[in-house]
């Protein structure tokens, strides 16, 4: 299995031994050895993931990288998170994504008004299986988590991912308050109840909820 490990916090730096992983289309910035880079129809997830993808408009390009050597990673100097899977499942918005195992099984999710409140679209990117993926974000990511006794509610424009057995809510703040300019400008919220991570970035993407 490839060894992911970070040099500062914006470089992912990927040992392999004949292994490979799938990354975001365009992110290897050096890598050293022998390498083959071979783009994946669809994002990686088959035919079921790339006619989602289509239909709904969204982009989610990812390369498969293999060989002998280590091969580094980047895009647009984000910070970079990494996250190990034991056979449970990583939600991650397409454009946080970075690279993950070979061996995980990248699907297609959808969020409904979820993603729509954020800009990115109705779908979202899955991850699952065991092994280390990388995810990006704006900044430094929060990592918090969510217990029966402590749901969490987070700005649409701030979320990145998340992971374990949680259920999700849409919801709406707006107020009187808000409609005159008075409330805090998060006109919607997601909910997050059960047990589980949830990944956040110190600053948001525009998204529908912060022009309401």
């Amino acid at each position: 299995m490839a060894m992911f490990r970070l040099q500062g916090s914006k470089v992912l730096a990927v040992d392999m031994t004949g292994d490979a992983v799938k990354a975001k289309n365009g992110s290897m910035v050096a890598y050293d050895g022998q390498m083959s880079f071979r783009k994946l129809s669809g994002g990686g997830e088959g035919l079921r993931g790339m006619v989602t993808r289509r239909l709904t408009g969204e982009q989610m390009t990812v390369m498969e990288v293999k060989g002998h050597g280590t091969c580094w990673f980047a895009d647009r100097a984000s910070e970079i998170n990494l996250v190990a899977l034991h056979g449970d499942k990583l939600y991650v918005e397409a454009g946080n994504f970075l690279a993950a195992d070979a061996g995980l099984r990248t699907g297609t999710e959808f969020t409904g008004l979820r993603g729509a409140s954020q800009g990115n679209g109705l779908f979202t990117t899955s991850i699952e299986g065991h092994g280390q993926a990388a995810i990006m974000s704006d900044g430094p990511a929060v990592v918090l988590r969510v217990s029966a006794r402590y749901p969490l509610t987070v700005d649409p424009g701030a979320y990145v991912a998340h992971q374990g057995n949680l259920r999700q809510s849409f919801q709406s703040g707006v107020t009187f308050r808000t409609m005159l300019g008075e409330g805090g400008g998060e006109a919607f919220q997601i909910r997050f109840e059960g047990d589980g991570l949830v990944y956040v970035q110190p600053s948001e993407r525009n998204t529908i909820a912060g022009d309401v």
